[in-house]
């Protein structure tokens, strides 16, 4: 039991570092000063990313448990960001530019729960492929 859970916790930890690097990179790649485009980018991904892990692990026993803390909790949790994106929406009501703070806001909420839905539907089909050829 306690090697699971350092086993678990170092997926983790390397999901969370490589999700925190990319995040980082596009922050760098997609700075833009007055539109937050890098967090939207990064959440409406990380959810379509986050669908497609949840989705085949609904559907996988045999998945691998460093699918779930690795890439799920660790991965997505790094890259993704409800912190930023609410800081950069209240920065973006500040400057009163109600049409990119309307467009953010929108396109992050809708985008990411669109994404999230196509991604589970994905990890679904694949983790039923997968399940078929491990039966056969």
């Amino acid at each position: 039991m306690k090697r699971s859970i350092v086993r678990e916790t170092v997926f983790v930890a390397a999901g969370g570092a490589l999700g925190t690097l990319l995040r980082y990179g596009l922050n760098v790649w997609l700075h833009h000063p007055s539109v937050p485009l890098a967090t939207g980018v990064e959440n409406v991904t990380g959810a379509f990313l986050l669908g497609c892990v949840t989705g085949y692990l609904a559907t996988h026993e045999g998945a691998p448990a460093w699918l779930r803390t690795g890439v799920g909790v660790g991965f997505c949790g790094g890259f993704t960001t409800m912190s930023t994106f609410a800081a950069d929406a209240f920065l973006v009501l500040l400057r009163q530019d109600l049409l990119v703070l309307g467009l953010y806001v929108g396109l992050s909420l809708i985008g990411g729960i669109l994404m999230a839905r196509w991604g589970i539907k994905l990890g679904e089909a694949v983790g039923h492929s997968k399940a078929a050829e491990e039966g056969a």
